[in-house]
């Protein structure tokens, strides 16, 4: 029973923490094609409660669904129970300000430097750059089977006018946490 009480204390605690932080949605989990579809149904129906234009709902569904086909297509799978192959967590939250969207998934550690490399490019970049390298990485990227060189990342930041922030949080010695954050002013047109 003990058990039990902990556990309705943490639901709580949890709720109290999602309140704080503006969380709206969170999902932790596989990230399929259906997945995808149902948050961006969920948000479509609260967006529209809310009467947010229609430029802020384009790039809001944008950005959650570049961040959740990257999950799908790279996240790493450490063999274990307790991480599921392209799976990782899901996070929503608005503010009166912003919507910010976060996600999280594994990654082998010897991904990290290259990722890093191309996020913090994109952040110093201004728009005019940023479509730059978005044509470039088209005609000369390093695009592999699974999609890649960078460009759903360069999109969300050309569309949103934001940098990514990011952070690689340590596993183990094979694997680190990727968590990624892209903020979508509710206010400023940043097309």
């Amino acid at each position: 029973m003990d058990g039990n009480k902990d556990f309705l204390e943490f639901v709580y605690s949890f709720n109290e923490s999602m309140e704080s932080k503006n969380v709206k949605l969170v999902y932790k989990g596989e990230i399929t094609h259906q997945v995808t579809k149902a948050f961006t149904s969920i948000t479509e129906t609260n967006m529209m409660v809310e009467e947010e234009p229609n430029s802020v709902q384009k790039k809001v569904f944008h950005v959650i669904v570049e961040f959740l086909q990257n999950i799908s297509k790279h996240a790493d799978y450490m063999g274990d129970e307790s991480h599921e192959e392209g799976s990782g967590v899901f996070l929503l939250c608005k503010d009166d300000e912003n919507y910010v969207i976060t996600t999280g998934n594994i990654l082998m550690k010897q991904k990290e430097a290259a990722i890093g490399e191309v996020l913090d490019k994109i952040n110093s970049l201004d728009k005019e750059g940023l479509k730059a390298l978005y044509k470039q990485q088209i005609k000369e990227g390093r695009l592999s089977d699974k999609g890649g060189a960078g460009l759903g990342f360069i999109d969300i930041a050309k569309k949103t006018g934001n940098p990514l922030d990011y952070k690689f949080v340590p596993l183990n010695d094979e694997f680190s946490f990727f968590i990624i954050s892209s903020t979508i002013s509710r206010t400023q047109n940043f097309d």
